[in-house]
């Protein structure tokens, strides 16, 4: 049974468990580390008193950091593909509109999460654990509006050398996750004004665009 399948046959009772448990953990993973949470702290922390709720919701661990991500990409899916619709003709897209449907939508949740947010933390920690890197990429990169800037194919040219185009997009990867996860903590402790958290990410927004431009351009050869 899939994710969206479960969701939708659980009793609301059930859901309302389900949410807790995935919020905790996502702040407690965040927070600590995956290595040093464990399942059953994280029903604790829940305020469940069945050692095995976890299991009895998620199965195993990895399909609850699963179900994290999977809401996560879910908002994030409806920023960028109204972006993504909105695009005009390949011919006409320039490599900045092009990496601005890559990054704005992640900044945009980012601002829907609000302060203290522990998505960015999250995410990073799952391109760097080897059991998740994969699913964790493969899965962002499957989403209908990915998939559609990949038909665009801007600036990926048939004519680039495919493996420089896999670094670029790794590069391209460390600098969005990373920077947000940079940002998110600085926020969360107070080195960063919460405040002021909107114009903060979009300024993070803002300088990650100009960054990738200007790395897309120098790899790629592009003077758009």
């Amino acid at each position: 049974m899939t994710l969206s399948e479960t969701a939708a046959t659980i009793s609301p009772r059930s859901a309302l468990a389900r949410d807790k448990l995935m919020h905790t953990a996502e702040r407690l993973y965040a927070e600590h580390g995956f290595a040093n949470v464990s399942i059953r702290k994280i029903g604790e922390e829940a305020g469940q008193r069945n050692k095995s709720v976890v299991q009895y919701h998620f199965s195993t661990r990895d399909e609850l950091i699963h179900a994290i991500l999977a809401r996560h990409m879910a908002a994030i899916e409806k920023h960028r593909i109204s972006m993504v619709a909105a695009l005009g003709e390949p011919d006409e897209l320039s490599l900045r509109d092009w990496i601005t449907c890559v990054v704005q939508p992640s900044i945009e949740h980012h601002i829907d999460l609000g302060t203290p947010s522990w998505y960015g933390r999250f995410l990073a920690q799952t391109v760097v654990e080897p059991t998740l890197r994969e699913y964790t990429i493969r899965a962002h990169l499957n989403t209908p509006s990915f998939r559609r800037l990949e038909e665009i194919g801007y600036p990926y040219r048939p004519d680039k050398d495919r493996e420089l185009v896999v670094q670029q997009g790794a590069m391209i990867r460390q600098l969005i996750v990373h920077m947000s996860a940079e940002l998110e903590a600085d926020l969360a402790s107070g080195r960063a004004d919460h405040t002021a958290a909107e114009w903060s990410w979009r300024r993070l927004g803002d300088n990650l665009i100009t960054a990738i431009y200007g790395l897309s351009s120098s790899l790629l050869g592009d003077r758009h």
